[in-house]
């Protein structure tokens, strides 16, 4: 069989070949195989991997609308249950009463999560959370006596700042702020 290895079609699409891997399992662009089991691309899979991005750019989607929409189109009643589920409003059950309802929607979340083999969350974790804990200012590396005459301001942020946008663990507790200098 003709063709280019993954790396070779990898390089020549503007893929990963861990991307086309990822393309293949969504049953969108399948490699044919060599003798030895190798994926091998030919000049149809690379045709399918050129017009998939022009697709993916043209309408701003990404691969995994691709693959679910080639899901509504293999899978009998797929279609029919999403579009079901996007015409339905939330609706009280007649028998549940008005401020019982949150209770009962939590309870068939934790029947559903224990179904699933998920651990259930505490039955009121919702309604309440714990108060995080305060954080104690760190200490430098100065004696006190140069501290009281240092020219620092301390800054406590309660989320990231700009400086790190992305930081999901403790907050920045103590952060020195320069002072402007005076000519």
């Amino acid at each position: 069989m003709d063709g280019l290895t993954i790396q070779q079609a990898a390089r020549t699409a503007g893929w990963s070949p861990r991307m086309l891997r990822y393309i293949g399992e969504l049953g969108l662009v399948e490699a044919g195989r060599n003798a030895a089991g190798y994926r091998i691309y030919g000049a149809e899979q690379l045709q399918r991997l050129r017009t998939l991005r022009e697709l993916l750019t043209e309408h701003g989607i990404a691969l995994g609308d691709v693959g679910f929409a080639r899901r509504l189109a293999d899978e009998k009643g797929l279609g029919e249950a999403v579009r079901g589920w996007l015409a339905a409003l939330p609706s009280r059950p007649d028998d549940v009463p008005a401020p019982d309802w949150l209770a009962f929607e939590q309870r068939k979340h934790e029947r559903l999560l224990a179904s699933l083999g998920e651990p259930a969350p505490h039955s009121d974790h919702l309604a309440r959370r714990p108060p995080m804990p305060r954080a104690r200012p760190r200490t430098g590396n100065r004696t006190a006596g140069a501290a009281a005459h240092a020219p620092t301001a301390t800054h406590t942020p309660t989320s990231p700042t700009p400086t790190s946008p992305t930081s999901t663990s403790q907050p920045l507790l103590h952060r020195e702020i320069p002072h402007e200098r005076t000519h």
